[in-house]
């Protein structure tokens, strides 16, 4: 039985991958360098790494605190490097901002209208959810990655010759 090193990955210490071709084998599953996508983006740009049937992974460079956002469904942000803060904002009137059907994430202007509902304190590999109806913005003291998990929408940015060909 042959054994497999798993080595993890930061901002500061990646290697940027190649494509390799995936023949079912686990071990050989290919996956977007999220750390060099994210150490080439402005801070929060949402950069598509990843689509299936309609969703949307987007790595964020997660420097400073973001502009607010909502969804008209739940997205998921993962940690991948980093301490991330979530602060959370049930809105009073989520339809205004983000109508049913709107796919992908919707920047909020100005201070959102609503209630707290709190903030979670996000390590590297913990997972938070982005509840529909409510406002999120991110917040890091250092900087970090971010996977978010949602649908392609306005504010997704694909640059997938730059990705793959750089």
């Amino acid at each position: 039985m042959s054994s497999f090193h798993t080595v993890f990955a930061s901002l500061d210490n990646y290697m940027k991958g190649s494509v390799e071709i995936v023949n079912g084998d686990p071990r050989h599953y290919a996956f977007s360098n999220v750390f060099d996508v994210a150490a080439h983006s402005k801070p929060y740009e949402k950069v598509v790494v990843g689509l299936n049937l309609g969703y949307a992974v987007e790595a964020l460079r997660a420097e400073g605190t973001s502009d607010w956002y909502t969804a008209a469904h739940d997205e998921f942000a993962v940690v991948m490097d980093g301490e991330i803060e979530v602060e959370l904002v049930k809105l009073d009137d989520p339809e205004r901002l983000a109508p049913s059907g709107t796919q992908g994430t919707v920047r909020v202007p100005g201070t959102p209208v609503g209630r707290k509902m709190g903030h979670i304190k996000c390590k590297r590999g913990h997972q938070a959810l982005l509840p529909k109806g409510a406002a999120y913005r991110f917040r890091a003291t250092k900087t970090g990655v971010v996977l978010v998990q949602t649908l392609l929408g306005d504010l997704s940015v694909q640059k997938w010759a730059q990705i793959c060909c750089s």
